[in-house]
C-alpha cells in the first residue's frame, strides 16, 4: 500500500524571527521533496487540528493552557531563549498534533502501511509540563499515546536518530514498561540528557555518539543497542522521530550521517516492523536544520517507506 503523507499550509504561518534555525524555508524545502515526481505515488492528505484530549494524553493541563495562553497576535513570544511562537505557531503546533493522531488512525485502519507527517515545529523535546527546544507539544508521545487510548494497542515504540536526544519523549515514557523510546544522538549536546545510563524502567535504550561519528558508528549502536532491545519489546506500532540534523552538513550538530545512513536505519526499522507490528509505522519529522541535508535526508526516509528494500536495489 503506498505511503500516506499528512501536511498543512499551517506549517507556512509558524514564524520565527530572523535567524532562527527553526524556519519557514526548512518547511517549503520538504514540500517541495514530497510533491516531487518520485513521490507521485504517496497518498497527501490535510492534517486536521489536534485537541485538547488528545494532548492531555501526553501533557499536563498547567502545560497545555500555558501553551494557549502564549500565544500572541502578533510579534514574538519566547518560552525560553530558543523556544518561540508568533501569530501562527499554536495552529501549526495543533495540526502536527492532528496529523500524527490521524496517521495513526489511518496506518492502524489498514489505509496504508506507513505515513509521514511533514509539519513543523518539531515535537521531540517537549516534556510533560514543558515546551524548549523549539518544541510546544510532543508529536510522537502523543500519537504514541493516541494508539494505546483509541486503538487499543499495548506496546508503542518510538526510535529517535535526531542528532539531539528527544528528552521530552523519554520523560513522558519513563515510568511506562510499554512505551519504548530508543535514540541514537550526538552526546554530549543540547539538551544534555541521553546517557547511557538513563534506563526509565528497562524501556528507555539510549545509543550516544560523539562528534565526529559517521555512518559506521551509527549502524554500530543501532546494532548494538536500539535494533535488539526493539526486537525483544514487540511493538504493535512503531513511531519514528525523524530528525535529519545528524546529516554532515547540519550547522546544528557534528555528526556526519549521509543520505543512506537514513535510508538503512528506516529499512531496518520497517524489518522489525513487518515482523511485529505488521508494518504499521508513523514517521514524524523533527530537526534537520541545513536545506540541503534536510531535502536529501527527507528524500532517502521517504522513498524507504515507499519503496522498501527496492529503494536502495534501484
Amino acid at each position: 500500500m503506498p505511503t500516506l503523507i499528512y501536511s498543512h499550509p499551517a506549517s507556512l504561518a509558524h514564524e520565527t524571527p530572523a535567524g532562527h534555525p527553526e524556519r519557514i524555508d526548512r518547511i517549503r524545502t520538504v514540500h517541495q521533496v514530497i510533491r516531487s515526481p518520485h513521490f507521485k505515488a504517496t497518498i497527501h492528505r490535510e492534517a486536521p487540528l489536534g485537541t485538547e484530549v488528545q494532548i492531555l494524553r501526553a501533557h499536563t493541563e498547567e502545560h497545555y493552557q500555558r501553551i494557549l495562553a502564549a500565544s500572541p497576535e502578533s510579534g514574538f513570544e519566547y518560552l525560553d531563549p530558543d523556544t518561540v511562537m508568533s501569530a501562527g505557531s499554536l495552529a501549526a503546533a495543533l495540526r502536527a498534533v492532528g496529523g500524527a493522531c490521524a496517521a495513526v488512525d489511518s496506518v492502524l485502519a489498514n489505509d496504508a502501511d506507513n505515513a509521514f507527517i511533514a509539519m513543523r515545529p518539531p515535537g521531540h523535546h517537549a516534556e510533560a509540563n514543558r515546551a524548549m527546544g523549539f518544541c510546544l507539544f510532543n508529536h510522537a508521545a502523543i500519537a504514541a499515546l493516541h494508539a494505546r487510548a483509541v486503538h487499543g494497542i499495548e506496546r508503542v515504540a518510538v526510535v529517535d536518530f535526531d542528532v539531539h536526544h528527544g528528552n521530552g519523549t523519554q520523560d513522558i515514557f519513563w515510568s511506562d514498561k510499554n512505551l519504548f523510546y530508543g535514540s541514537t544522538h550526538q552526546m554530549p549536546l543540547y539538551p544534555g540528557s541521553g546517557a547511557r545510563s538513563e534506563t526509565g524502567v528497562g524501556n528507555i535504550f539510549n545509543a550516544p555518539l560523539k562528534a565526529g561519528d559517521a555512518g559506521a558508528e551509527f549502524q554500530t549502536a543501532m546494532e548494538d543497542i536500539i535494533l535488539p532491545a526493539l526486537n525483544l519489546f514487540e511493538p504493535e506500532l512503531l513511531i519514528i522521530s525523524a530528525g535529519f540534523d545528524a546529516h554532515v552538513r547540519d550547522p546544528l550538530g557534528s555528526l556526519e550521517l549521509e543520505e543512506d545512513d537514513f535510508a538503512w536505519a528506516t529499512l531496518q526499522l520497517m524489518e522489525i516492523a513487518d515482523t511485529h507490528a505488521k508494518g504499521k509505522i508513523v514517521s514524524v519529522l523533527e530537526g534537520g536544520y541545513d536545506l540541503q541535508g534536510l531535502a536529501g535526508g527527507v528524500g532517502a526516509h521517504l522513498q524507504a517507506l515507499l519503496h522498501g528494500n527496492a529503494a536502495v536495489e534501484d
